[in-house]
């Protein structure tokens, strides 16, 4: 299994051989996101071979850079599967979320197909339920704060890549505070053209103004009413969108240090010594044992476009 390795702050994938991890392959993945059943996980690996989990263990910041962020791709852009950082598991894998029984996509809405962009989270940050936004009255969404990667890269589920925040959208979902960072991937060609929202207008027109409409929309085909945004829509700028998420990290960091109420998240990690949440890699083991107790593994490299030579297996979930 491919497992995710850090070394002067770059992240890329390593064989490993028990589960599915997918960090750093770069690789078309075709319709959907490769991982979309519901029994399969997706753990992640540190370059010592560590289980770690992707909400709690993966830096916010990049290589200690104030402006350059890790994000943890959950969705690949045109995938419709909704994976997502399970964040009431052991370790938190990434997992397609369910409803009723159900594994969830979301519906193509013309003219889109699937999420228009790379998918994901930024790792230990977290909209506080109990703490209202000063600038739109309203509470978080219980989760990490989510990313939209707008770099021209295919990315793959279980990627950790560093982002370049440039804008922020307040969504309201449901009456709940869910931000959306719109950022680029610092590898992508034209990384260096884009350090603020007019980068976007200038150099991707019609992006913010589809990323609007496609999140107004997309719960339409579910019964839901369109979704709600604060300040009227605007897109703030990226001085905005980063005190968003300095924000959001100091709320981690009192829900990691167990200062506020946590519900059901699970805070388990391996890398935060002083944390009450702390756990040895032994036991972080004996997670990813218990849900993959059969060592089945299926080599998914041979799937057309993937990144080479790196492998990634699948371990079915009893």
């Amino acid at each position: 299994m491919a497992g995710l390795s850090c070394s002067l702050g770059a992240w890329f994938p390593r064989r490993r051989g028990l589960g599915l991890l997918l960090g750093g392959l770069s690789g078309r993945r075709g319709a959907r996101s490769g991982c979309e059943r519901r029994e399969e996980r997706v753990y992640l690996k540190d370059a010592t071979g560590r289980y770690i989990s992707p909400f709690h263990d993966v830096p916010l910041y990049a290589v200690n850079d104030q402006v350059l962020f890790n994000m943890v791709v959950e969705v690949p852009r045109w995938t419709n599967a909704k994976m997502e950082i399970a964040t009431k598991d052991p370790l938190n894998p990434i997992k397609q979320d369910m409803k009723k029984g159900n594994l969830r996509y979301v519906t193509n809405i013309f003219p889109y197909k699937g999420y228009i962009w790379n998918y994901g989270a930024l790792p230990q940050t977290w909209e506080d339920p109990h703490h209202k936004d000063k600038t739109t009255n309203c509470c978080g969404d219980n989760d990490p704060i989510d990313v939209c990667d707008i770099g021209s890269k295919l990315c793959s589920c279980g990627e950790v890549i560093q982002v370049k925040p440039l804008a922020a959208l307040a969504l309201i979902d449901e009456g709940e505070m869910d931000w959306k960072i719109i950022a680029i991937n610092k590898e992508d060609p034209d990384s260096d053209k884009f350090n603020n929202i007019d980068d976007i207008r200038k150099y991707r027109p019609g992006y913010l103004e589809a990323t609007l409409n496609w999140f107004r929309l997309y719960k339409i085909p579910d019964g839901k009413p369109e979704n709600q945004f604060g300040f009227n829509g605007e897109f703030k700028d990226q001085a905005f969108a980063i005190d968003v998420i300095k924000s959001t990290h100091e709320s981690w960091q009192s829900l990691i240090y167990n200062k506020t109420e946590r519900g059901e998240i699970n805070c388990k990690n391996v890398s935060i010594t002083d944390s009450p949440f702390h756990c040895s890699q032994e036991e972080a083991e004996a997670i990813v044992r218990s849900v993959t107790p059969a060592l089945q593994a299926r080599d998914l490299s041979s799937i057309p476009g993937r990144a080479k030579p790196w492998a990634s297996f699948l371990t079915p979930h009893a």
